[in-house]
């Protein structure tokens, strides 16, 4: 081989190694996950129990900045503004997908600015309903929305929010109007619910189990293809004769676009590991949530469909943020 083949070979060889050794030298710094709601909810435990298991693997500080605000808005919008060293990164959940339809001007381009990492885990709409409503399951709650339009109430955690388009969807699948109330929160609506303000609320079960298993609420149904381990009692709409009705929120993790992707792929290689301990899954299935993990490329193709999914929902519900 001559000097100069040797030379660009080696060459090519020193350029192959880069991510690998980029990859390997990272984190050289603390690590900052921006959670886009407040502490307490289902984001952001989700991301304390992904962030200390991080610290722990990495061996390097992983903090958890909550920036609530707009649907998550200001908080993604930090990130796709944070340097893409991969210092930074964000935990969001299905309401990142649906702000490409709710939002007609975003201040930042999901495509251009945001790369996706990694699923965390997928948590099915639980539907509640008040002790006193006259419904006692899914099915006879279908069957009195439709007999009964507009008498029954349901509640949110906002305009737009996993809650609110679930319940549209149900609506649509089912021919059935029922009155959308929105609240700053899920802790506002629920606590609706109990008092008997409003009839219907879905959410994340986190947020449910505890208030169900209390009798303070009725667990009626699941929007998923299959029942909860958290819930193994609450059948799924499915299961009652609403056909195709899934909704649910979900956790994932994002880094600004032009993070090395030796990085991202590093980052996404230990969520789906950490998701797979039986410490933090067993704490995440009683939460109600199913452990996912997986790859950049796949997260990327799951964001798409919700986004798809959701923006359909929005445009023929004709759903509008404050």
């Amino acid at each position: 081989m001559t000097v100069k083949r040797r030379d660009f070979a080696l060459g090519l060889a020193a350029l192959a190694a880069l991510p690998s050794a980029q990859a390997q030298a990272w984190p050289t710094k603390p690590i900052k996950i921006i959670v886009p709601y407040p502490p307490g909810g289902f984001t952001d435990i989700t991301a304390r129990l992904i962030a200390q298991k991080l610290q722990e693997r990495l061996g390097q500080t992983v903090l958890i900045d909550n920036k609530p605000g707009a649907n998550s808005v200001i908080g993604v919008d930090a990130l796709a503004k944070s340097a893409p060293d991969g210092a930074t990164f964000a935990v969001v959940i299905a309401a990142y997908a649906a702000n490409t339809s709710l939002y007609p001007k975003l201040p930042y381009d999901p495509a251009k600015d945001i790369a996706a990492v990694s699923l965390i885990g997928l948590s099915p709409l639980v539907a509640a309903v008040n002790n006193d409503a006259p419904f006692k399951t899914a099915a006879e709650l279908v069957a009195y929305a439709k007999k009964n339009p507009g008498k029954i109430s349901f509640g949110s955690s906002g305009n737009g929010s996993a809650a609110h388009l679930s319940t549209e969807l149900l609506k649509a699948l089912t021919g059935s109007y029922m009155v959308h109330i929105p609240y700053r929160g899920a802790a506002a609506a629920l606590t609706d619910l109990m008092g008997g303000q409003i009839q219907l609320f879905l959410d994340a079960a986190s947020g449910l189990i505890n208030p169900g298993k209390t009798g303070k609420v009725r667990l009626i149904g699941v929007a998923s293809d299959k029942r909860l381990p958290a819930l193994p009692d609450v059948p799924t709409f499915i299961e009652q004769g609403v056909t195709g009705f899934t909704g649910s929120t979900w956790a994932g993790l994002l880094a600004p676009a032009g993070t090395p992707p030796a990085i991202i792929k590093r980052v996404a290689d230990e969520v789906h590991a950490i998701v797979r301990t039986d410490e933090v899954r067993l704490k995440l299935e009683a939460m109600g949530t199913v452990p996912m993990g997986g790859t950049p490329a796949e997260f990327g193709a799951f964001i798409s469909s919700e986004t798809a999914k959701w923006g359909q929902v929005i445009r023929q519900a004709k759903v509008s943020v404050d």
